[in-house]
């Protein structure tokens, strides 16, 4: 799907202090994971009387909020995260913006928020990258990530939506998301906590998803684990995504399993992406519940051969090690498996544009 994008729109008011360059030199040889910003930022505002107006690219600079702001004690808030990629001829492309835009305008819809058009989301991606290209890294397993997001912005204590919102998409070049690189990571399975119940904001990118995921993450941390993984809410029995990524198993007949979209599952993105692509690949392919029993039992037997997260931040990550409270298991020999990191190579090369792009994914931006 195309989308024309209010690109024009987006008045540019470029910084009059720059990060020097060998200052941003440093920062794109050594990216860290969302540690260092671009000079600008994109901006649009919203009233419940006027709409959305004022689409402008300003630089990057604190926020001044009262107080009594309603983002600060409501939590009305959602977010997006894509990425923009430096391909070897210089040009900067995003990767499936329109599936990011189209999200966003799900979420706000849960949160209560005004829907933002996909042509402003991707206006103000496009803006503000060409602003700001120079942070567009080169290296391997870099890119620029982006974050859209959107917050209520009026100044009242009152539970009801707000009537001022404020969007903003913010970049940072990045490098792998995690420091060790794309090896195997161990997963804490929490029997104790939840990330969403039916009826909740599960399916929705706002940041009380991710603050319900931060005590069980700690309780990971403490057993020695990477990541957790959370339980459905009404039986503890299926699993449903880590903290920030979604969850595939793979069989040793080749089949790949995820868990389905049932109202408390974020959907991925690069979920949808990762199925289209194991498909392609002669890959059976389903979405039905991983009960956990039996993941446990395919594990111990070999049938399930392979266990990956996928998600924007970290592209796919080989699962090797699953454990909870009872049990504790090494996902195939502990290693990388060969579904995981071919559909991975996959997916990068169509991303950095070292294949070709037969779905029609990739959106140039510079």
């Amino acid at each position: 799907m195309s989308i024309a994008a209010t690109t024009e729109l987006f008045a540019l008011h470029r910084t009059a202090s720059p990060v020097p360059d060998d200052e941003r030199a440093a920062a794109l040889a050594a990216p860290a994971f969302g540690t260092v910003f671009t000079d600008h930022m994109a901006r649009v505002g919203w009233t419940a009387t006027a709409g959305w107006s004022d689409r402008r690219v300003v630089p990057y600079a604190p926020l001044q909020i009262d107080p009594a702001t309603a983002v600060l004690h409501y939590g009305q808030e959602i977010f997006e995260g894509l990425k923009a990629y430096r391909h070897a001829d210089g040009s900067v492309w995003s990767f499936r913006p329109e599936a990011n835009a189209a999200r966003f305008a799900r979420s706000a819809r849960r949160l209560a928020l005004p829907e933002l058009t996909a042509a402003d989301f991707v206006g103000s991606i496009e803006a503000l990258v060409a602003a700001d290209e120079a942070w567009v890294p080169t290296g391997d397993e870099t890119s620029l990530y982006l974050r859209p997001f959107m917050y209520a912005s009026e100044s009242f204590l009152g539970v009801r939506p707000s009537r001022a919102v404020e969007y903003l998409v913010i970049a940072s070049p990045v490098g792998p998301y995690f420091a060790s690189g794309v090896h195997p990571v161990s997963i804490w399975v929490s029997q104790d906590f939840h990330r969403a119940g039916p009826g909740g904001t599960g399916a929705a990118k706002c940041g009380g998803n991710y603050a319900a995921s931060l005590l069980p993450q700690q309780e990971a941390y403490a057993q020695g684990f990477d990541q957790v993984c959370f339980l459905d809410a009404l039986t503890d029995t299926v699993l449903e995504e880590l903290g920030g990524m979604n969850v595939m198993v793979v069989h040793a007949d080749g089949s790949v399993v995820t868990p389905p979209l049932s109202g408390t599952i974020l959907e991925g993105v690069t979920r949808s992406s990762v199925l289209t692509l194991l498909a392609d690949a002669g890959h059976e392919v389903s979405e039905a519940p991983v009960v956990l029993a039996d993941l446990r039992a395919g594990l111990a037997d070999g049938s399930v051969t392979e266990v990956f997260a996928c998600g924007t931040a970290a592209v796919m990550t080989p699962i090797g090690r699953l454990a909870s409270d009872d049990f504790d298991l090494t996902v195939g020999d502990g290693t990388a498996g060969p579904v995981t990191m071919a559909t991975r190579a996959r997916l990068t090369d169509i991303q950095y544009g070292r294949a070709a792009d037969q779905h029609g994914w990739m959106r140039r931006l510079v």
